[in-house]
């Protein structure tokens, strides 16, 4: 047997610490998405300026679900940053556990925000507020899809112990791509629910 197959790398993908590709990588991919959502934004706001009150539904989107699911992000993040901790502390336990409770809180997301479009007034065809309020959240539903996949992978490849306290650099890039999606929900949730109410 050769050396290299003796001391083969066991980490399927990475490479070691914060000098890793991937960091170029998910830096260009926050860089572009964070663009896309100020656009989206922009012509939110743009529309808010213009038509003013008229702009807005009827009726004030509530904070009946969208309060608790903005709960619920925050606290998957902290699950997030505690299972990178329980990595860094060589407790398998804490990482794996803290990655399957993101997983979890960010499905109990996507089902809670499902719940809220079915129950509002106003459809995607009905008015510009609901193009925007559809296209924008809609969006970032399905950043948060995106991010449940990665944590799986990173959830699976945890439990095979593919990382280690130095080489974690597919486990922290995933993780920082889920903390970008939980900042643009409170940017989401300020834009929709807290500004309409500020005049």
């Amino acid at each position: 047997m050769t050396d290299a197959a003796i001391h083969s790398d066991p980490l399927p993908v990475g490479s070691l610490g914060r000098r890793a590709g991937g960091w170029y990588g998910m830096l260009a991919v926050i860089m572009t998405e964070g663009a896309l959502f100020a656009y989206l934004l922009f012509g939110y706001y743009y529309f808010a300026v213009q038509y003013g009150r008229e702009f807005l539904p009827p009726e004030l989107p509530k904070f009946l679900l969208s309060l608790p699911n903005t709960v619920i992000l925050l606290a998957s993040s902290v699950a997030a940053w505690f299972a990178e901790r329980g990595l860094h502390q060589g407790r398998k336990d804490n990482l794996v556990w803290g990655l399957a409770a993101t997983i979890a809180l960010g499905v109990l997301f996507m089902v809670i925000q499902g719940a809220e479009w079915a129950e509002k007034p106003f459809t995607m065809a009905s008015a510009a507020y609901g193009s925007l309020y559809f296209t924008i959240t809609g969006f970032h539903m399905a950043h948060v899809a995106v991010g449940l996949i990665v944590l799986a992978f990173l959830l699976l490849w945890s439990w095979l112990d593919y990382f280690d306290t130095e080489r974690s650099a597919p486990l922290a890039i995933g993780i920082v791509y889920w903390h970008f999606v939980d900042a643009v929900w409170l940017t989401l949730f300020f834009t929709f629910y807290i500004t309409p109410r500020l005049g």
